[in-house]
Formats: C-alpha cells, structure tokens, sequence
C-alpha cells in the first residue's frame, strides 16, 4: 500500500528500512529512501507503519520500553 503519494514509498518500502533495533525518526526513514516528505500527510501512516512492525518484533509487546516512545517519531 502507497502511504505517501508524493513520492510513491510503500509500507513495504518502510518495512524493508526497519531492523530490529530502535526506531528511526520519519524524517530518518526518508532520509534513507533517499527522499524528503513534502506536503507530510503521510507521517501519521509512517509512524503506524514503524508501530506496527516493532510491536511485532518487540520484546516488550509495543508498548513499555523507550523505544515504543511514538511522540518522538515525528522529529
């Protein structure tokens, strides 16, 4: 699924830049895609995106160690 229009990233695109350690910034991310966010209505979806896959191979289940931290994401 295409979570940002503007330049044509897929979850799958995220998903492949994620690892198992801690979680990348959205600006992070696209900085390894090697693009930039330009209108930014897709961060929201990015940001589940990351949620998702590290509750998935997180120890602690996505929601109690500092890494689950979703309100630093953004920067």
């Amino acid at each position: 699924m295409i979570v940002c229009s503007c330049n044509v990233v897929s979850d799958r695109d995220i998903r492949e830049r994620l690892g198992g350690g801690a979680r990348p910034s959205v600006g992070a991310l696209f900085r390894q895609l090697g693009c930039e966010a330009k209108c930014g209505r897709c961060a929201r979806s990015i940001v589940a995106v990351v949620d998702e896959h590290h509750a998935a191979t997180s120890e602690c289940g996505g929601g109690g160690c500092k890494d689950c931290r979703v309100d630093e994401m953004a920067a």
